[in-house]
């Protein structure tokens, strides 16, 4: 992966984490999805918003730096399926330029929220019509 690089915890631990809160989270969004239909989605490659950078202090962790010039992005593979019938599937390449001039709807507090953000723009993108249905 790109960078999914902790500041403060092991690295297995940091990307055990990433990933069950993105997973989680698309979970979540599936739920808008018409009964019997389900999402899997197969995350490729991932660049968390911001950059790690070290500290020079003695026993200080590394901290991430969120700013405009390092960009979420992700790269991922979605089925979409109704029983065990694909009715829709894609690889997916997203970014959010614009990440930090955005409102948030993921909460502030949230440490993956550019991310969280980034998939919701593409979830209701990519499924507004199915959506509409439900």
């Amino acid at each position: 992966y790109t960078d999914v690089r902790p500041s403060n915890e092991s690295r297995k631990s940091f990307r055990n984490r990433v990933f069950k809160s993105l997973d989680e989270y698309f979970n979540k969004l599936a739920e808008a999805l018409p009964e019997g239909q389900t999402l899997e989605v197969t995350v490729t490659d991932l660049d968390l918003a911001g950059e790690v950078w070290p500290t020079m202090r003695a026993g200080a962790f590394d901290i991430r730096i969120i700013d405009t010039v390092y960009i979420p992005r992700m790269e991922f593979s979605y089925q979409l399926k109704e029983g065990d019938k694909v009715v829709k599937s894609a690889d997916v390449k997203i970014k959010e330029m614009a990440f930090m001039n955005r409102i948030s709807r993921a909460r502030s507090s949230d440490q993956f929220r550019y991310e969280k953000d980034m998939i919701k723009r593409w979830f209701d993108d990519e499924f507004e019509d199915t959506i509409a249905k439900n």
